[in-house]
């Protein structure tokens, strides 16, 4: 179980509202690069066994900039939605091929844990080349200066 994981049995028949907080390492985030708690604000809408996860996960990521290879905290925020019904009420073989395909969750009546799908959302939100600042002049490719911290005096080949 992870830290994200609400508890079923507490929450009214219609919409709820849930907070909750976990530490990266409860939803499989490395802490080296996940700095703070990953926090959601959810509506869980609960209809009989059926469970609607609707909301916003969000934490901060520390990053490398592609262009100077500064470290960079960057906020990451995230929608997140799931659905789920309690294990059982179909056929197993069902079940399985829904979950594995991502298209159903299924929780066991009292809990219903989303760290895996936390986990996934909030990687897939990061850039693959993330920057700093929208106009990072990066690294002088002759000499590896700084060159936001202004010209570096080398005579770059053109």
């Amino acid at each position: 179980m992870s830290g994200l994981t609400i508890e079923l049995a507490g929450l009214t028949p219609g919409v709820n509202h849930v907070r909750l907080e976990a530490a990266p390492t409860e939803v499989g985030l490395d802490p080296a690069e996940w700095s703070g708690p990953v926090r959601a604000d959810l509506t869980v809408e609960k209809n009989g066994e059926r469970v609607a996860v609707r909301g916003t996960l969000s934490s901060t990521a520390s990053v490398e900039c592609v262009r100077c290879l500064k470290s960079f905290p960057m906020p990451v925020s995230t929608p997140i939605n799931v659905f789920a019904e309690r294990a059982g009420t179909g056929p197993r073989r069902e079940e399985q091929e829904l979950e594995r395909d991502r298209y159903m969750a299924f929780h066991d009546g009292r809990r219903l844990d989303l760290g895996e799908e936390a986990h996934d959302a909030l990687l897939l939100e990061v850039p693959m080349a993330p920057r700093c600042r929208e106009d990072c002049r990066g690294l002088c490719p002759r000499c590896g200066a700084d060159l936001n911290e202004g010209p570096c005096g080398c005579s770059v080949i053109t």
